[in-house]
């Protein structure tokens, strides 16, 4: 049911618990991320809402020890594990000697090998590739039908936040550009072994088809720039110094080359200081600084900010914020900048 709570799940005095982390004589590695889930109702709840046919062919990420794989190889056509260790590469080998599986193992990073053609994908995946893996999953061709992911609670929260909610971000933004998302399974930290410091929460991702007309480097380019401070007014952002100032070097560099659009050139607004990780800006820096980035009231106002200006004043967007604007209106904003000229990859 969709919303619904795993409960805990008990370690009986005296078993193996947490404190050792063995699981088959394998000893897990906090530090890669390596959280086996030990719920076998957990289990049964993620391979029923991944919704597997048998003529499916389903990606797992992170199968561990097997203990998801062996469900998934019940429910579909095929397995393929892309697993890092080499120590569970071995224990799925053995666990599943004699089978179809065991011909069918891929283990390498997931971040540097191609994807192969899949249906579904089934992951459990170490917290720290949470966004990578979610935006080279949605850039994958040909496209899948629905990703199961389980994610950290608050990044999870963050890919399915709306307008308004006070975890809505860039990273919110473009996955759901990309792709329907939805909140399965709130899954207590106590599910896994070793537990994790946090929650977790099963998020499923379905690609949106067909896939939305919209060059997304430069829409990303954008929507950058509006969550540096998604609380402060568009108005006050695109004054600042340091984003007029990127934003006209790409403007004239365009023009330079006589480029209509931005997909035919790179631009690197990598400088606005963003690490790649698509997280939610900080609103706690000195305000001093927004003061420094923004035109002082006596300086000459360039054409270049009269036509940025223009651009908010037209779509009625001066004093909007980004926390509050949904899909709609950053594309509007878009398409009355390259009206104009102004590109952002």
């Amino acid at each position: 049911m969709a919303g619904g709570k795993i409960r805990k799940e008990k370690t009986p005095r005296g078993s193996i618990g947490s404190s050792n982390h063995y699981q088959g004589g394998i000893q897990f590695h906090k530090s890669k991320g390596q959280h086996i889930l030990k719920n076998p109702l957990l289990v049964d709840s993620i391979v029923q809402k991944a919704g597997i046919n048998s003529t499916d062919i389903i990606l797992e990420i992170g199968p561990g020890t097997g203990n998801l794989t062996k469900k998934l190889l019940e429910a579909g056509k095929s397995v393929i594990a892309v697993e890092l260790d080499p120590r569970m590469v071995l224990e799925l080998q053995r666990r599943f000697q004699g089978t179809p599986f065991s011909n069918r193992l891929k283990a390498s990073d997931v971040l540097k090998c191609d994807l192969p053609y899949f249906d579904i994908c089934v992951a459990n995946i170490p917290y720290q590739i949470s966004s990578p893996l979610t935006f080279k999953l949605l850039n994958h061709k040909p496209s899948f039908r629905c990703a199961i992911i389980m994610f950290q609670r608050e990044f999870a929260m963050r890919l399915v936040a709306q307008p308004s909610d006070s975890l809505y971000c860039r990273l919110s933004v473009n996955t759901q550009l990309l792709a329907r998302v939805s909140h399965l399974l709130k899954v207590g930290k106590n599910n896994f072994r070793p537990p994790p410091k946090v929650d977790s929460s099963v998020v499923r991702i379905e690609p949106r088809k067909p896939p939305p007309v919209v060059n997304f480097k430069e829409w990303d380019g954008l929507v950058r720039i509006c969550f540096t401070r998604k609380n402060k007014t568009l108005g006050s952002i695109f004054r600042q110094k340091r984003i007029l100032s990127i934003m006209e070097k790409n403007y004239k560099t365009l023009q330079a080359l006589g480029v209509p659009q931005a997909a035919d050139v790179a631009v690197d607004m990598a400088v606005l200081g963003d690490s790649g990780e698509m997280e939610e800006e900080s609103e706690d820096e000195d305000e001093d600084m927004d003061m420094d980035m923004e035109m002082e009231d006596g300086e000459t106002k360039s054409d270049f900010k009269e036509k940025v200006l223009g651009v908010l004043k037209e779509g009625e967007f001066e004093l909007k914020r980004s926390s509050k604007l949904a899909q709609e209106d950053f594309m509007h904003l878009l398409s009355l900048f390259n009206k104009v000229g102004i590109h952002f990859s």
